[in-house]
């Protein structure tokens, strides 16, 4: 029992949402240190420099006490004791050279040579880290909170709406929709099914503003004829993935969304985010990106 504890205790739960459900992940070993570099890129930037302080102060530390293990082997060593030792430790790795503090034993001068050679190694980890965080192309794509499904020339269309949050261009912008939901075979086999939908335009030359990605619910969509009821007993949701080149830093990037299908607003429209005021200028306004309002029983007569 006791064993099994202490299992589970390297086996974090992780929890991953599909379809707006929540599954939690059970048996995968969490060993910090098997993807430190994957988890060193991925967490947070104020998680980041905890860590690289923390490993900066527990080396020095370490060495520290491996100096003091000759007391005498740092001339002119102010404070006395393990502080100074510390002092002593961070100056070595720096390689600052102030000259108060100085190897005056063979030991210490040993010891600072391995000081020098693995402080370099774990400068340059960190400083290759940092690189890499801030060279990786992040996107800023903005996405609507709810889908919605509309007629548009006289079909039966989903839509979702994205925007561009820098302003600036993405170059050669692609969009995939597809959707995701359990599928039971006649044997009674039940997986999860992606399937492709297509869209009346997947490619934006000059992805600046925004882009209502939409596909027709014709008699080739996996969504046509489907009940509701249906979509939501199957955890039916929506991917959206947009790729393209950012112009300013010529970096491939890449954002994306699901939506769970309880999140679609049926017979709804999006609120106009362009409108212009009394001297003619053109405005978007971003505020009421979000914002669906139903379809008035005219509009939704539409043949």
């Amino acid at each position: 029992m006791n064993g099994n504890r202490a299992g589970s205790f390297w086996q974090r739960p992780r929890v991953v949402q599909i379809g707006g459900r929540p599954f939690v992940s059970q048996g995968l070993k969490d060993h910090f240190w098997d993807d430190f570099y994957h988890r060193a890129l991925t967490m947070s930037w104020p998680a980041f420099f905890g860590v690289a302080i923390s490993v900066f102060l527990i080396f020095n530390a370490l060495f520290a006490m491996i100096y003091q293990i000759d007391p005498n082997g740092i001339a002119n060593q102010f404070p006395k004791g393990l502080a100074g030792a510390f002092f002593f430790s961070v100056e070595t790795l720096a390689t600052v050279g102030y000259g108060d503090m100085h190897p005056q034993s063979i030991y210490t001068h040993v010891v600072a040579t391995a000081e020098i050679i693995l402080g370099m190694g774990n400068i340059a980890v960190f400083t290759g880290l940092i690189f890499a965080r801030f060279s990786r192309p992040r996107s800023k794509i903005l996405f609507g909170k709810h889908p919605i499904v509309r007629m548009i020339d006289g079909q039966q269309t989903l839509m979702l709406r994205a925007a561009n949050m820098r302003q600036n261009l993405i170059a050669q912008a692609s969009a995939q929709l597809h959707l995701l939901r359990l599928h039971a075979s006649p044997e009674g086999f039940q997986i999860r099914r992606i399937e492709d939908l297509k869209l009346v335009r997947d490619q934006h030359p000059i992805f600046m503003l925004s882009w209502n990605v939409m596909h027709v619910i014709d008699e080739t969509s996996p969504l046509y004829g489907v009940p509701l009821e249906d979509l939501e007993a199957s955890e039916a949701a929506l991917l959206l993935t947009i790729e393209g080149v950012d112009e300013t830093t010529s970096q491939s990037m890449m954002a994306r969304q699901q939506w769970g299908i309880k999140e679609v607003r049926w017979n709804h429209r999006y609120v106009d985010l362009v409108h212009r005021d009394s001297d003619g200028v053109s405005i978007i306004d971003y505020n009421v990106f979000h914002d669906v309002l139903p379809l008035d029983e005219e509009a939704q007569q539409l043949p």
